[in-house]
């Protein structure tokens, strides 16, 4: 049975998948709640799949927000109203000292969370305005953080942990760019976002150093279509906005934005 629903994943997949799978067993059989720590939108999908396919199992997401990349999911047996549960997130304040604008980026502030030992799935959605950053954590860091994040990027910073409704959210940022392209494939439309040549492009997708829509993926060759979301380690990500038609020459017009 196990090997009928692994056969749904790709193989790099399977320990979350067996982490998943037991979550829900262990909710629906032993009828425990279970609040994981902050999933990708994959792994939300995961969870999501597998709950779906037991009757006797419930589940909820929740961010922090409406809009949230992350989040925490709360499964828990069937008759048990999810609503009400506690989600477990608070909000990180991180503040420059002595400075007008922070001059600092998404990966600044998560390299110094990883830098206190802090795990990746115990931070949510980070938020960086011009003067401050908004850090979106599981409730039981929020103290560890407040007392022992002192800088960040060589930058002096003091923090204050902030109750969730206080969360204020940046809304990403894309540049918009048009692309004719020959096909759909992820090597050709990857290589003109990044400006790569297609040959030095395919050697990080079969290196595993590829995603779509938050799952692995090493087939230079695969057909991207609208709505998806495309990252690249030490490249960034980008995301198909739309598919606008074939061009007289047959090139297919794609409308691409690269997240900044």
């Amino acid at each position: 049975m196990k090997q009928g629903i692994y056969d749904h994943f790709h193989p790099d997949e399977k320990p979350f998948v067996d982490r998943a799978m037991e979550w829900i067993e262990r909710s629906a059989q032993q009828h425990e709640l279970k609040r994981t720590d902050f999933l990708d939108p994959r792994q939300a999908q995961i969870v999501t799949m597998l709950a779906n396919r037991n009757p006797d199992v419930s589940i909820r997401l929740d961010g922090g927000y409406s809009q949230a990349e992350r989040k925490r999911a709360v499964v828990g047996p069937d008759y048990r109203s999810l609503d009400n549960e506690e989600i477990g997130i608070s909000v990180l304040a991180v503040n420059g000292i002595g400075q007008a604008r922070l001059e600092l980026d998404h990966g600044d502030f998560l390299g110094a969370l990883l830098g206190l030992g802090i795990k990746r799935d115990r931070i949510g959605d980070i938020h960086v305005h011009d003067q401050f950053c908004h850090i979106v954590v599981i409730d039981e860091i929020a103290d560890y953080l407040n007392i022992h994040l002192r800088q960040v990027h060589r930058m002096n910073v003091l923090t204050d942990v902030l109750p969730l409704a206080e969360l204020q959210t940046v809304i990403p940022k894309l540049e918009e760019m048009s692309l004719s392209v020959a096909s759909m494939r992820l090597d050709g439309i990857a290589s003109d976002v990044y400006r790569i040549s297609r040959s030095k492009i395919v050697d990080p997708i079969r290196a595993g150093r590829c995603r779509v829509n938050w799952k692995s993926e090493e087939d230079p060759s695969e057909q991207l279509r609208e709505g998806d979301v495309v990252s690249f380690k030490g490249l960034g990500r980008f995301k198909v906005i739309e598919v606008d038609g074939v061009t007289k020459k047959g090139r297919i017009r794609v409308k691409i934005g690269k997240f900044i």
